[in-house]
């Protein structure tokens, strides 16, 4: 069953978020500018809204995939990570003494709900065209935070992310079906940031 909203959860020890997490943090920023109601409209039809338990709530669990792209973690590497990081505990909406959920409820929330379409690149896509709409990622800017990507010194771009990303798909693509090479779109070859999310929508279709 899926319930309407998230609870909002009071604790004495959520002062913590405002003297730990410095207010250009991006996670900070996300989460106190973009509303991710938009998930419950997304994901509405895939749960049942009357009967049996309360299901772990789809904007969180949502944040918690959102977390694995940006950071390039596994499941079980991010479940992990929120059970300590306190940046990560306050963009999912928990409480500092909330535990984690079990790194399996990610498994089942693509299987069960994300499984008829490619939703969950649709909702990361809507989530970074809103982002950019408010600022907080630029075309030219730093997609993820600088001290968490592979190299310290060079992180990458909105654009350079796209690109890695489609040559995985591709990669993975051929991999399957060495044919297949015909029937995909002409790689995108230039740095316009909306023409390569063209490229990526027209790949992933």
């Amino acid at each position: 069953m899926l319930e309407q909203q998230q609870k909002l959860v009071f604790s004495s020890y959520s002062e913590l978020y405002a003297l730990i997490i410095p207010k250009d943090n991006i996670l900070r920023r996300i989460h106190e500018l973009i509303d991710f109601s938009f998930i419950y409209d997304e994901l509405s039809s895939k749960y049942c809204h009357d009967n049996g338990r309360t299901a772990e709530s789809p904007i969180r669990l949502f944040k918690y995939l959102l977390l694995k792209v940006i950071y390039n973690v596994s499941d079980v590497d991010v479940v992990e990570r929120s059970r300590v990081d306190m940046s990560f505990k306050f963009f999912l909406g928990m409480t500092p003494e909330d535990d984690v959920i079990n790194p399996s409820t990610l498994t089942k929330f693509r299987r069960l709900r994300l499984k008829d379409t490619d939703l969950l690149n649709l909702l990361i896509g809507k989530t970074v065209a809103i982002a950019i709409d408010k600022g907080i990622i630029k075309s030219k800017s730093i997609i993820v935070d600088a001290t968490h990507t592979k190299s310290r010194s060079n992180p990458l771009s909105p654009l350079e992310v796209l690109k890695e990303r489609a040559k995985l798909l591709r990669k993975m693509a051929y991999s399957v079906d060495d044919d297949i090479k015909e029937q995909l779109p002409q790689k995108h070859i230039g740095d316009n940031l909306e023409q390569e999310l063209s490229y990526c929508s027209e790949l992933i279709d």
